[in-house]
């Protein structure tokens, strides 16, 4: 049962907060949304969106596929207009690890409006900042309804640009709000982005509490480009790059995720795996 409806966020504030994403951040956290590759919006274009196949899993480890809401449940007249001159989506060949972000939006919102906060997002990114498209594969509101982001389809492996250096063979996940320390994150929000990292991993049958090597593409990140970094499977934007998203609330609470995740892929409950796989292309 949903919990009782907070003050709804006045619209003017959310455009402002909205549609300049991290501004907040710059004095409090570092600019969150600041560690995404510009590559993967500009640079990129010049690789060709291979049609990469659905991989499905192969040892036994898939989980189930969450809801999760098209694009069509954010984007308006004005986003669908934008959306047919963007570049096509570009894919990897697989996702190995998934990043956890928050947006440094507000949280008190309800959860109708959470639609209008992703347009917002996406104005901000595609508009202010000048990408191609929402760096975020997928987004998770405080009820714990999953939304597509970026486009190319949700069980694809699609290029993000959420993690400056790391978006190859990775997906973004972002929850809607703002988690610094003492921020209650709602148990619905963390639920689903184990649900939601349990099934994009299982497509490649990578166990959640396990660690991955992945070469870094862009020297802004914490490594210099061409560096293969060792960093967990499930992980903070802060492990692949400076910055304290997605916030230090939420950034405790990814045990638990990389616990359930596991669990709903069927993984007994022992100690997580030792080994890392490669995550390099």
């Amino acid at each position: 049962m949903r919990s009782r409806r907070p003050a709804r966020i006045p619209g003017p504030l959310l455009v402002l907060l909205g549609c300049l994403p991290g501004l907040a951040a710059v004095a409090a956290l570092g600019l969150c949304a600041g560690g995404v590759d510009r590559a993967a919006t500009t640079a990129l274009t010049a690789r060709a969106a291979r049609p990469a196949a659905v991989r499905p899993a192969t040892a036994g480890h898939p989980a189930g596929r969450p809801r999760i809401l098209p694009r069509a449940a954010w984007l308006d007249d004005l986003a669908v207009a934008a959306q047919r001159t963007q570049p096509p989506p570009r894919y990897d060949d697989k996702v190995v690890a998934v990043f956890v972000h928050h947006t440094d939006s507000p949280n008190g919102y309800d959860c109708a409006d959470a639609p209008r906060i992703i347009r917002y997002l996406y104005a901000g990114q595609t508009g202010t900042r000048q990408w191609d498209d929402i760096g975020y594969n997928f987004l998770v509101d405080r009820c714990g309804t999953i939304y597509e982001g970026r486009a190319g389809g949700v069980d694809r492996p699609v290029t993000g640009a959420h993690t400056q250096g790391f978006n190859h063979r990775t997906a973004g996940i972002a929850a809607l709000g703002t988690f610094t320390s003492g921020v209650p994150v709602p148990q619905p929000m963390v639920d689903a982005i184990a649900s939601l990292a349990a099934w994009k991993l299982g497509l490649s049958d990578v166990d959640p509490r396990t660690s991955v090597r992945l070469t870094s593409s862009n020297s802004l990140s914490r490594y210099r480009s061409g560096t293969t970094a060792t960093l967990p499977a499930l992980a903070g934007h802060k492990d692949g790059y400076m910055t304290s998203c997605p916030g230090a609330a939420l950034t405790a609470r990814l045990p638990e995720i990389r616990t359930t995740a596991a669990r709903l892929q069927g993984r007994t409950p022992s100690a997580a795996p030792s080994g890392t796989l490669t995550g390099t292309p």
